[in-house]
């Protein structure tokens, strides 16, 4: 005969940082990006199926063409490599990806996060990805962010091996990609 008792389930465990609420931290094992260029072919795979749909429009304003191979072989839709030399277009996208430091013409952090805000759907995402290292440089994009009415809804670390279970290793992590999301609160001011 089944046993009919309930219990609770297990309370979540793993790491976290510092957000509102606290935000997960992931691993994914990806190649690093070439040298010039802002991410690895499997990474671009990984953000288009992770953070899409199909008819999902993608803004690509990343060096190299790795994500857009990704949206084309997604069947995805995307402004490409002309978002960056035409403007993004009247539509809102799913996801907008950038590498960091920002090109010269986007103007300030928080005014390009204002604009990022502006051009997606809601539920939208910005990744942005920047090489690991710098302490610092992740929470100067979060208080952009956050400034512009944005949420810090991931951290995604991208190491060239996964960790594996029962071993202790050190991940050689290459890329840190931090997840932004239309905030639900508009502490911004900014329309929503």
């Amino acid at each position: 005969m089944t046993n009919h008792t309930h219990s609770s389930a297990p309370v979540p465990v793993g790491d976290v940082v510092p957000g509102d609420p606290p935000v997960p931290i992931t691993v994914w094992a990806v190649p690093a990006p070439r040298q010039g260029e802002t991410m690895s072919n499997g990474m671009g795979v990984r953000l288009v199926h992770n953070l899409t749909h199909p008819t999902h429009l993608v803004i690509d304003l990343t060096d190299g063409p790795q994500l857009a191979r990704a949206i084309i072989a997604a069947s995805r839709r995307s402004h490409l490599q002309a978002a960056r030399l035409v403007g993004w277009g009247k539509e809102a996208a799913a996801l907008i990806v950038t590498g960091w430091p920002l090109d010269a013409g986007a103007g300030t952090p928080a005014e390009f996060f204002t604009r990022c805000r502006a051009n997606l759907l809601p539920g939208g995402c910005v990744a942005v990805l920047l090489a690991h290292g710098d302490p610092v440089l992740p929470v100067d994009v979060v208080i952009a962010a956050k400034q512009a009415g944005m949420a810090y809804l991931q951290h995604i670390v991208a190491a060239d091996q996964p960790p594996q279970r029962g071993q202790a290793t050190s991940l050689d992590i290459h890329t840190d990609v931090l997840i932004m999301t239309r905030s639900a609160t508009d502490s911004a001011g900014a329309d929503g």
